[in-house]
């Protein structure tokens, strides 16, 4: 079968998970013997990158351009707000991405086409597959469709201006995308968002968790190292994931501890510099997926402490394959995924206070958790990677089967 799977960001271009798991899923389908092609984008450097061309051809092939727009979208906080909604539009609005991806589409030649996030690719993108005739399947991981931000925080109540906003911009983004022939959520609390906004009416909504990596969690020792309690925060540094509240709260503990922080983000500088001062909190900067494994190799838990409604975080995914418990906050999707007492611990959003004491709680039991680190991993074998495509492919042959 040949499949093409369109996504914003595709590595080695990447900003946060969803991009990993539309590689896993792509590299899979490929290894399954589907001729697989990728379409994504590249920071434009000279007008060469304004073309849809193939730029690598190794697993899957990948083309790649430069979308016309005020700037590239990892570089939006750079720029301010009132620049940024000029952004969004063009983004809703231009056709010109449409024409790429249509001429991509008309050399590859698809059965289907699969799409994840959209947001700075263009959300016209769909309408060349329907133009050429091909069935399409849209994978939401955000609710960037409907909030252009991407942020639900908690406690944040939308005045009347902001919702009207909201609703005036989900219209124009359900008659810019058009209707999919079936859409992929990684969580229930992501679909019964997008119900409540009236997205994918009268179209097949299946509830997918998203895949895990196929690791080998055999690295990790039965018995803890011993020392402070090992606490890995990975991802983006931004303010809505909770980095200040986080570190608000473990220099609140009375506890020996370690919190090592890996990823990218506007908050780099302040982490780094903290991290100078204070010399529990360690910056490792960008890791590779092997750097990440090492880290999950020696922490104690991993903390999720954001503020804004995520939906199926990777690095959950990722930190249980490892067998590392997780302590998250309990907002969005994230619920889901952790058993608690389990898996890891849910943290209820308000004082920092609540998360100090959750990590004291935790520490007190870190011993059983890393003992149960293969019963950790065990829990996500329903979401393994071959049981993840096991599924697309169901869902691929019945929009086949129906169009």
């Amino acid at each position: 079968m040949r499949i093409c799977l369109i996504s914003n960001l595709y590595p080695p271009v990447s900003r946060g998970g969803a991009e990993r798991v539309a590689q896993r899923i792509a590299q899979e389908l490929h290894a399954r013997g589907h001729r697989v092609s990728i379409v994504s984008t590249m920071p434009p450097t000279d007008p060469a990158t304004r073309r849809p061309l193939l730029r690598e051809a190794s697993i899957e092939r990948v083309y790649r351009f430069a979308p016309h727009n005020l700037y590239y979208l990892l570089d939006d906080h750079r720029f301010p707000y009132p620049l940024r909604a000029v952004w969004h539009l063009v983004d809703l609005c231009s056709a010109s991405s449409e024409r790429c991806v249509e001429e991509v589409l008309r050399q590859e030649k698809p059965d289907i086409v699969l799409t994840h996030n959209l947001k700075g690719i263009g959300l016209r993108v769909p309408q060349a597959a329907r133009t050429l005739g091909i069935p399409w399947i849209h994978t939401v991981h955000d609710v960037q469709l409907s909030v252009p931000s991407g942020l639900l925080l908690h406690g944040h109540r939308d005045h009347l201006v902001s919702i009207a906003f909201r609703n005036l911009y989900g219209m124009a983004v359900r008659k810019a995308m058009g209707p999919p022939n079936a859409v992929i959520s990684p969580s229930q609390f992501l679909a019964d968002f997008y119900r409540q906004q009236n997205f994918f009416r009268n179209v097949p909504v299946h509830i997918l968790p998203n895949p895990a990596p196929s690791w080998d969690a055999r690295s990790r020792r039965p018995v803890r190292f011993p020392g402070p309690l090992r606490l890995l925060m990975a991802g983006q540094l931004e303010r809505h994931k909770g980095v200040n509240e986080l570190i608000d709260a473990v220099r609140r503990l009375s506890i020996p501890f370690e919190l090592h922080m890996a990823g990218e983000g506007t908050l780099v500088d302040f982490v780094r510099d903290l991290g100078r001062e204070d010399r529990r909190i360690v910056y490792h900067g960008f890791v590779s997926m092997e750097g990440l494994r090492r880290l999950f190799a020696i922490m104690d838990a991993t903390v999720v402490p954001s503020v804004c409604a995520e939906n199926s975080p990777t690095v959950i995914y990722e930190s249980f394959q490892a067998g590392v418990p997780v302590i998250a906050s309990k907002i969005g999707g994230v619920g889901e995924l952790i058993r608690e007492g389990k898996n890891g611990l849910l943290v209820e959003l308000g004082d920092v206070a609540v998360w100090t004491a959750a990590i004291e709680s935790f520490d007190g039991q870190k011993d059983m958790f890393w003992a149960r680190g293969p019963e950790i991993t065990a829990s996500v074998e329903s979401y393994s990677l071959p049981h993840y495509v096991d599924t697309l492919e169901e869902i691929i042959r019945g929009v086949l089967g129906r169009t």
